[in-house]
């Protein structure tokens, strides 16, 4: 008799290790295959993870579509440096994150952050650079490295729906706290990025997940 097959996907292995993923893995489609964004795409990208920053997802999209016409849509170091703070605002930005913004423009442009070497950098690399910029801190670096940069194994344990997500999958009452969710993703090292999208997942769908 032939033993059974060791799990292959990042799906199967979080089941394994957490069953309490079983109904939400089973509900719902694999995670999408991410591709890196282009090289010059990169620091656009960044600017929109700023945008997002502590918003809703709708308010977020309107403000960044904004930004998007009011640059033209030209979202690059030099476009952003050249509107200033003030003028970015208009598009419905706050003060922070306009200054971001503008900060995170003039270090491309000086070569302080360089977004065409970050795909050869390590996560710990990337977030130290990024992160330089005031008004840029682990969740946006975080958001960067999993949607733009596809990296496996990133967990966000900042974000609110990853916190959210985890508890109503594991049947808490209130959003586990960033520290908590720091060691318990341990047991997932290598795919906690796909661990992070089941619990976005779980809080789409009616009820307890698991």
């Amino acid at each position: 008799m032939s033993s059974p097959s060791a799990p292959t996907s990042a799906a199967e292995r979080l089941v394994v290790t957490d069953p309490a993923f079983r109904d939400v893995v089973a509900a719902t489609a694999a995670p999408p295959r991410r591709r890196p964004t282009r090289v010059d795409r990169r620091f656009a990208a960044l600017v929109e993870s700023i945008t997002y920053q502590m918003l809703a997802g709708s308010a977020a999209a309107a403000i960044h579509g904004r930004l998007v016409g009011l640059l033209d849509g030209e979202v690059t170091p030099a476009c952003v440096a050249a509107a200033g703070v003030e003028r970015l605002r208009g598009a419905g930005l706050t003060r922070t994150k306009a200054i971001a913004m503008t900060e995170l423009a003039r270090a491309t442009l000086e070569g302080r952050i360089r977004p065409e070497r970050h795909g050869r950098l390590s996560d710990h690399e990337v977030l130290a650079e990024v992160t330089q910029v005031h008004g840029i801190g682990p969740w946006t670096g975080h958001m960067y490295l999993l949607f733009d940069l596809a990296r496996p194994d990133v967990w966000p344990t900042g974000d609110y729906g990853v916190r959210a997500g985890w508890s109503r999958i594991h049947g808490l009452d209130e959003p586990v706290p960033p520290r908590e969710l720091a060691g318990a993703g341990a047991a997932f090292g290598g795919y906690r990025s796909t661990v992070a999208w089941y619990c976005w997942r779980a809080l789409e769908s009616p009820g307890r997940a698991g």
